[in-house]
């Protein structure tokens, strides 16, 4: 018994599968407009931004 694969068309379908992501991720960011849209995104990112909403709220509760 012989086993046969068709390469091409694994790693076509790898490729297909890893742009979908990809468009998926993207749409995301366009649908909410926002460039952070989970902690994976960019972490260090959004702990600065999470940091900077903290002063803005402690600044409009002064005034």
């Amino acid at each position: 018994m012989r086993i046969n694969n068709n390469i091409s068309a694994m790693n076509t379908y790898s490729r297909l599968t890893s742009a979908q992501g990809a468009q998926a991720k993207s749409l995301e960011k366009l649908s909410s407009g926002l460039r952070i849209n989970r902690a994976g995104d960019d972490a260090a990112g959004l702990a600065i931004s999470e940091k900077m909403r903290g002063q803005i709220k402690g600044l409009n509760q002064s005034v």
